[in-house]
């Protein structure tokens, strides 16, 4: 992906959170070679938005099906984007009793295991959705996926489980992380890059140098760890392939840091640094938590509420009137957020449409009542047609019992694989 024009306009950068993030209204495939850039067929991508303890289920679920459907007052900060969005209720995971009901919701939404194939710890965990996409993208990718987090928490009193929605496989999470300085010199540090290649060609030369000393097992043993130097390598050279591209994007790193960010600052920057890294083809697999499944510490979300609150807690006193109503706030507040991020993915020309028109960015939570810590008619929204492959501006309200896995198995197959089968699934569900 070349770009053809020299320069953007100051106008085109994102500001805010004490950071110029380089997001062009523009589309930098196309320049003066608008007409190529239309005719080419950018890949599908796709990206998780979570949100935790789920959402007030009386606000959130519209009455109406189909292409007719009304928002529900949860929902109505997607009107702007409505014709791009599809939005799925009446789909289910079954809950493995026994074990924490947040720390399973969350570490286990994304999971590809079924209800008894269990962990040790007891959890339905394998490698999750994001990560069987990434498992054939990365081959085109400087890098396999990112997994990101709006934890803004420093007291980490709670498991790996809580902040984590992205794994490998039972027993290896893809961490993620929350530091924006960070994320953005793992996406753009060039000289970082180049410094790391400098060192694993002297590694590669010392393990070469060793092989005729060793048995047959080491050799094998030494076999994988030079393949896993070379694909460190290979995303080395992705890397510095795109940089004509990010130096024409003129990109600066953020820099406010990210414990003195509000809540919506906080949530955008990160949205932005994913949009990046989507858009230049560093990656076509993302998941991004807002915050962290059942945290006792308050938190501040500023514009919205006076004092901090504590989110898990409040969703166990919906009894309230006045609790009920900062968690309908809250959910809406999360909404917007996505919203936001939604609109500047449709505002990115590329191809023949826009970058939104060709990914797959879906909203969700591994709860739907955080009160009862219940997993039936999980709120999913779905932002994007993934290239058509995916209809839009309509409510598909799935029959009772439904598993989600079945929405995984249609969307991990909108990305060209052909797996028919993940975790419980029963089949793939009709999103075209």
């Amino acid at each position: 992906m070349i770009l053809k024009r020299k320069r953007l306009s100051r106008r085109t950068f994102l500001r805010g959170c004490g950071a110029t993030l380089a997001l062009p209204w523009l589309d930098v495939m196309c320049g003066d070679g608008r007409a190529e850039a239309r005719s080419s067929h950018p890949p599908v991508r796709s990206a998780f938005f979570y949100i935790p303890n789920g959402v007030v289920q009386s606000s959130w679920h519209p009455k109406e099906t189909g292409t007719g459907f009304s928002l529900s007052p949860t929902l109505e900060p997607l009107a702007p984007v409505r014709e791009k969005i599809a939005l799925f209720s009446g789909l289910d995971r079954v809950k493995v009793p026994g074990t924490d009901g947040h720390a399973q919701a969350g570490a286990c939404w994304l999971s590809s295991a079924a209800p008894d194939e269990l962990s040790p710890a007891g959890y339905p965990l394998k490698k999750t959705v994001d990560q069987i996409m990434a498992e054939a993208t990365r081959r085109e990718t400087a890098f396999r996926s990112l997994e990101l987090s709006c934890n803004p928490y420093e007291d980490n009193k709670e498991s790996v489980y809580f902040d984590n929605i992205s794994w490998y496989g039972d027993g290896h999470v893809a961490r993620s992380m929350r530091d924006p300085t960070v994320v953005f010199n793992r996406l753009f540090g060039v000289d970082e890059h180049a410094s790391s290649g400098s060192i694993l060609d002297l590694i590669l030369a010392d393990a070469k140098s060793l092989n005729h000393q060793l048995g047959r097992a080491d050799q094998q043993k030494l076999s994988e760890y030079m393949e896993s130097v070379r694909t460190v390598e290979i995303q080395i050279e992705r890397v510095k392939l795109r940089q004509t591209e990010l130096n024409r994007l003129n990109l600066r790193a953020p820099t406010k840091p990210w414990q003195t960010m509000t809540r919506d600052e906080f949530i955008q920057v990160m949205g932005d640094l994913m949009i990046l890294a989507l858009r230049t083809d560093l990656t076509r697999v993302a998941t991004l938590m807002t915050a962290p499944e059942r945290w006792s510490t308050p938190l501040e979300v500023h514009g919205l509420f006076e004092k901090p609150i504590q989110h898990h807690g409040m969703t166990h006193n919906q009894s309230d009137g006045e609790t009920l109503r900062k968690l309908k706030e809250l959910d809406r507040f999360h909404v917007e957020q996505f919203a936001r991020l939604v609109a500047k993915m449709d505002a990115i020309p590329e191809g023949d449409g826009t970058l939104l028109d060709h990914m797959m960015f879906l909203l969700g939570s591994g709860l739907s009542s955080g009160e009862l810590h219940v997993y039936t008619d999980l709120p999913t929204v779905i932002a994007g047609s993934a290239g058509g492959r995916i209809a839009l501006n309509r409510h598909l309200r799935s029959p009772e019992g439904t598993p989600i896995a079945n929405l995984w198995v249609s969307l991990i197959q909108s990305m060209g694989l052909t797996n028919d089968r993940v975790g419980d699934s029963t089949g793939a569900l009709q999103i075209a």
